[in-house]
């Protein structure tokens, strides 16, 4: 079976280091492997996106030296996808309307569980629509993070798969699309981790196959917070790619030949040295 790897950036800002970090990774795993290496945008959630950030983060890649194997995959070109898993998962009476908010949940102990609402059913206004959660244990075992196992009923519960908005949650939309994609593996930030639970139930009840998963290093800034959200995650510059190109592979324990004079000549110096299993073993590391 051909390796075939995906990026998957939302269009939430420009590029910034993290998800070049992620970028690289997910890069140097499918050029390893001899594989794909597929782009996808994951615009489907208008309230968060920034006017022309796509587009932003789709030019700046091929300045690091990072370009597609595939045309890239729009996820807002998907809809009708999503919704025919969804049908399925309501025709097998796997999910359920709520109109629970996060208040109601609060005043409840803060999980939907068992399919049980708090609030009652509203005709006046649209429901969020919940994938049941079972009492079951889902194991795997993460590339990286080792063995890795979560009951879906204590730590996600009832989870939305379909918003009030109409718009279609991340956990389907990603299973469903690593699937039509031929993902092999998927290889992402360590804050995705506590996902792949869920993202592996709704592959059971879809019956779609089941990539392989890499997780890596989250980076934090000085104060450990998430760099995507930190006042320090300034955009990289792809009008000058080589710092930024350089920290991605320190960050990633990987050679940096301060001689290079391109991006090409550095990542193939990274790949020439590159091993999935020596890449670092923590959840979290400084991006300096």
């Amino acid at each position: 079976m051909t390796y075939r790897g995906r990026f998957a950036p939302s269009p939430t800002g420009r590029l910034h280091f993290g998800s070049l970090v992620a970028a690289v990774a997910s890069w140097l795993c499918a050029r390893h492997a001899g594989g794909r290496w597929l782009l996808r945008m994951e615009d489907i959630d208008p309230p968060r996106e920034v006017p022309g950030s796509a587009r932003d983060i789709l030019d700046a890649l091929p300045a690091f030296g990072l370009a597609a194997d595939e045309p890239v995959l729009f996820q807002s070109h998907r809809l009708d996808a999503y919704e025919a898993a969804f049908q399925r998962l309501r025709d097998h009476d796997q999910v359920f309307p709520c109109w629970c908010s996060r208040a109601d949940l609060a005043a409840a102990g803060g999980m939907h569980r068992d399919g049980h609402c708090v609030a009652s059913p509203d005709p006046s206004r649209a429901p969020a629509w919940r994938l049941r959660a079972p009492d079951l244990e889902i194991a795997f075992v993460d590339r990286l993070q080792g063995p890795q196992r979560q009951n879906l009923r204590q730590a996600a519960g009832d989870f939305v798969i379909k918003r009030v908005e109409g718009f279609y949650a991340y956990q389907l939309a990603c299973a469903v699309d690593d699937a039509w994609q031929g993902v092999t593996e998927v290889v992402r930030g360590n804050d995705l981790l506590d996902s792949t639970a869920r993202q592996l139930w709704l592959q059971r009840c879809l019956g779609l196959p089941t990539p392989a998963y890499l997780h890596l290093p989250l980076a934090v800034d000085a104060d450990g917070r998430k760099l995507s959200k930190s006042e320090n995650a300034h955009p990289v510059d792809p009008r000058d790619p080589l710092p930024a190109l350089q920290r991605a592979l320190h960050f990633l324990d990987l050679p940096v030949d301060a001689s290079a004079n391109h991006p090409d000549a550095l990542l193939s110096q990274a790949l020439a040295h590159f091993d999935p299993a020596r890449l670092p073993h923590c959840s979290e590391r400084p991006a300096s």
